[in-house]
């Protein structure tokens, strides 16, 4: 009889590593970099990242120190490294045992009628009955197929991505108040030379009047200068509207007000300059980009949850203990005779389930062939933006 038993279950559990096919295949081919940038300059010196940066702009170091302080967005991506270390920790945890403990008092009432009323003389029965207990639980699920395993190594790729898509969002961030500060300056030098063509275009406009008045010179010269007079004032007003643009673009940036911003921005810089261009490899630029190093560990985590749902075809082995103390007189919760435990080892499997987990092993490689198409769109992305970047 055991032996029929044992032909039965082990039959059944069989049976379970057949309840989808084999997982599909998902090709992931690495993508064909170019040998060099085609508008790579001739120079070989190699220029740090931080030298494209506005250099000792005291207007510049103080806007970004408020922004790594107190952005919005930053502190966003900071938190999503958080939740991802905490599903990481939670996946890691899912390996472990787990015990627990409880206690409880049960007060428990039988009605005589019950039984009947034709009770052989002298039994007789409490109607009421009360039990005490206190146990601890141990719970343990042992990995045989890799299934938590895979979902631990999911766990931890969110964490490299999140971390790397909060650079990212660093770099951005940076990269965006140098922008705007290059053309808050950029708007003066242009001030500067406007109002020098200005003045320029008033004083021919005046000396063509003057030889007009004198009949020497036709009227369209004097015209002609008053045009574009007109055009440079015309230009220093559009200036007034770049200024508040850029204005409102940092205060988004650093979560500043616009007073404190347009404060630190009047400060006088240093002499711009212009930095040469970091020679570089297109693969030392996937190494080192912030959101492609996330798309890459978005995928390797859709690669192991991918793993992790295609062992869901296997049978689960659970392990669970109780050892307690049980009895109906307080007094004697302590005793040797109130010590009960049980000891149980389970196996549960699917054996028909009329393709629902093939149908989640198949939006898994969906969801596993996003994230590639992804971190392709991610791979270039960053050389189309390197090579207009150089061109």
């Amino acid at each position: 009889m055991i032996r029929r038993t044992l032909l039965c279950a082990v039959g059944a559990l069989a049976l379970t590593g057949c309840v989808a096919g084999p997982p599909p295949e998902v090709a992931t081919p690495a993508p064909v970099l170019p040998e060099a940038y085609f508008y790579a300059p001739d120079a070989t010196t190699e220029v740090a990242l931080s030298a494209l940066l506005p250099v000792n702009d005291p207007a510049f170091d103080t806007l970004a120190a408020q922004a790594l302080a107190g952005s919005p967005t930053l502190g966003e991506a900071a938190a999503r490294i958080g939740q991802a270390r905490a599903g990481a920790d939670r996946a890691g945890a899912e390996r472990l045992p787990l015990i627990g403990t409880n206690g409880s008092v049960t007060v428990q009432r039988t009605n005589p009628s019950k039984f009947g009323g034709n009770l052989p003389q002298g039994i007789a029965f409490d109607t009421e009955r009360v039990s005490y207990a206190a146990n601890l639980t141990a719970r343990w699920e042992p990995d045989i197929f890799g299934r938590l395993r895979a979902q631990e190594r999911a766990a931890l790729a969110r964490v490299d991505a999140a971390t790397a898509s909060a650079r990212g969002v660093r770099n951005a961030l940076l990269a965006e108040i140098a922008a705007s500060v290059i053309d808050w300056r950029t708007l003066s030098g242009r001030e500067e030379a406007i109002r020098s063509d200005l003045t320029a275009a008033e004083e021919l406009a005046r000396l063509a009047g003057v030889r007009e008045r004198a009949g020497i010179a036709p009227g369209f010269d004097r015209v002609r200068a008053e045009s574009a007079a007109s055009a440079s004032r015309s230009r220093l007003a559009a200036l007034a509207g770049e200024r508040s643009r850029l204005v409102g673009r940092l205060v988004t940036l650093t979560a500043q007000s616009a007073q404190q911003v347009r404060a630190v921005l009047v400060q006088a810089a240093p002499p711009p300059g212009i930095s040469a261009v970091p020679a570089s490899l297109p693969s030392s630029l996937l190494i080192n980009r912030p959101d492609v190093l996330a798309a890459a560990s978005a995928l390797a985590a859709e690669d192991a949850e991918f793993a992790a749902t295609a062992r869901r075809r296997f049978p689960t082995f659970d392990l669970s203990a109780v050892i307690g103390l049980l009895t109906f007189n307080f007094a004697d919760l302590f005793d040797e005779d109130s010590l009960v435990g049980s000891l149980v080892g389970s196996v549960a499997g699917p054996l028909l389930d009329f393709g629902r987990i093939e149908a989640e092993i198949d939006a898994a490689a969906a969801e596993k062939q996003v994230a590639f198409q992804a971190y392709r769109g991610a791979v270039y992305t960053a050389l189309g933006d390197a090579e207009g970047a150089m061109a």
